[in-house]
């Protein structure tokens, strides 16, 4: 199995600072948003406080702008 194949498992991740620890061994999480697939070697988005991935800075605006804006 590679990052490329249809199925395998889905990882379980702590997200940290700066880093992340993972709890389960997978290939990919997927981006809270959009639902997408990350492959690990590609995430680089993620919210400590709510321990979520994002595909991409799109993603991780859109999430930070519907969080602000209930705050309003």
């Amino acid at each position: 199995m590679n990052k490329h194949d249809p199925g395998g498992p889905e990882a379980k991740l702590h997200y940290g600072d700066n880093e992340i620890s993972i709890l389960r061994q997978g290939l990919f999480v997927r981006c809270a948003v959009s639902g997408e697939r990350i492959p690990l070697d590609e995430l680089r988005y993620w919210n400590v406080d709510l321990q979520e991935a994002y595909r991409g800075p799109e993603e991780a605006q859109s999430r930070w702008r519907e969080l602000n804006r209930s705050k309003s």
